[in-house]
């Protein structure tokens, strides 16, 4: 695909676009911040690659198609901005971010800095670790428009901080907290900065040197519109050289002689020797077609299709949304009443449009503090049209009325 610099989706662009998307044939998909739809390139290169496996074997492939996997760092690193060095490829995001978040090595009295809507899995780790070592939890507080208050975060830093670590852009609804504010204050008080863009790569433009953030970690398979089953960590390269990870193997690591062993000098340290390298093949085929089709482009079509969902479901008198900022981005969270999220769900599924239920214990600290049950999520994407989304909000107002 051709890199375009349009701002706008031209008729044309999108029908080859949705011409490019099998499943746009079959579902009115709006579980993008789910799991996308992949497009034809993506289950091309898994599935090429998985046919050569099947032919000459696993290791003569992997030999083969050695300038396409390293590529894939090079895909990776240029959608964030970084250097192909300083990205490590996992299995799924979680690892990728328990990867950067197991190796700082807390202790006793540290203090680990996050947000209202930080994902369940990370808390769980901050937990875990604070069981283990003793170190504290302390959650930022948000400013009256919902988001991170940075003016907040600011004052909580002390000699005790080890580490600031949010979730950009959360699971159950459009907020997207102030990044770079994070990594500003970060950077000024030198404290590493994790940063989970898990919902964000893919959606919007990522820059790791403009948001100041030394790590970030994202997944493959939701708004990338890559294969499950991968995701990636960068780190900052003086922070890998100074970074040890909590496990290695004989990829990210060599043994030295007697007691001793020599890490690699570079983000991968953090791997290990096996993966899933037709995964690999697909997920550098997806960023690849993102930057094709341009992330500034598909962060304003995307924005543009949720506001107009929001915007429609306002309308409906039993729909209530819960999206939060005042510049919300593609994911969309409503209940109606008298309808629970997993019967709506369902019930809008047998239509053939795919939502999702956010339930409460994926945001445990925003879903307390808001009061948030099980919530209806629909996540469009720029492949999605305005028919589309006109189509799911009669269906929603169909159901609405039937509960």
């Amino acid at each position: 695909m051709t890199k375009t610099n349009d701002t706008a989706f031209t008729e044309q662009e999108i029908a080859r676009l949705r011409a490019d998307t099998p499943g746009t044939r079959h579902r009115l998909h709006l579980n993008n911040a789910g799991a996308a739809l992949m497009p034809t390139p993506v289950l091309s290169a898994v599935t090429d690659y998985l046919g050569r496996e099947a032919e000459i074997g696993g290791y003569e492939t992997k030999a083969e198609r050695h300038e396409q996997l390293e590529g894939v760092y090079a895909s990776i690193a240029r959608l964030v901005g970084a250097e192909p060095d300083e990205i490590a490829i996992s299995e799924n995001a979680t690892v990728a971010w328990q990867w950067a978040f197991y190796a700082q090595g807390f202790k006793h009295g540290d203090r680990i800095l996050t947000t209202t809507a930080e994902y369940a899995a990370n808390y769980l780790s901050y937990l875990q670790v604070a069981r283990r070592t003793g170190a504290v939890i302390d959650v930022i507080p948000d400013g009256p428009d919902g988001l991170l208050d940075p003016d907040a975060l600011d004052c909580m830093i002390d000699d005790s901080v080890k580490l600031i670590a949010i979730t950009w852009v959360p699971t159950n609804g459009g907020l997207v907290n102030p990044a770079e504010a994070v990594g500003k204050i970060a950077n000024a008080h030198s404290v590493p900065f994790l940063l989970d863009a898990c919902q964000a790569a893919g959606q919007m433009p990522i820059d790791v040197a403009a948001i100041g953030c030394d790590m970030l970690t994202a997944t493959g398979r939701k708004f990338l519109r890559g294969p499950r089953g991968t995701g990636f960590l960068y780190m900052r390269r003086d922070l890998v050289q100074r970074t040890e990870p909590a496990m290695i193997d004989m990829f990210g690591a060599e043994w030295a002689g007697g007691d001793r062993y020599t890490l690699r000098s570079d983000a991968r340290r953090f791997e290990t020797w096996e993966s899933d390298y037709a995964a690999r093949a697909g997920l550098g085929a997806a960023i690849d077609y993102a930057l094709a089709v341009g992330i500034d482009r598909i962060e304003q079509r995307s924005r543009a299709l949720a506001a107009r969902l929001r915007t429609g479901l306002t309308a409906i008198p039993t729909a209530t949304v819960y999206d939060v900022g005042p510049d919300p981005a593609a994911i969309v969270t409503f209940t109606l009443d008298g309808v629970e999220a997993a019967d709506a769900v369902a019930s809008l599924g047998a239509l053939g449009i795919n939502l999702s239920v956010s339930d409460a214990t994926s945001t445990p600290i925003d879903s307390t503090k808001r009061g948030l049950g099980a919530l209806v999520r629909a996540s469009p994407h720029y492949y999605n049209t305005n028919e589309e989304i006109d189509l799911a909000l009669t269906k929603v107002g169909e159901l609405a009325q039937s509960g």
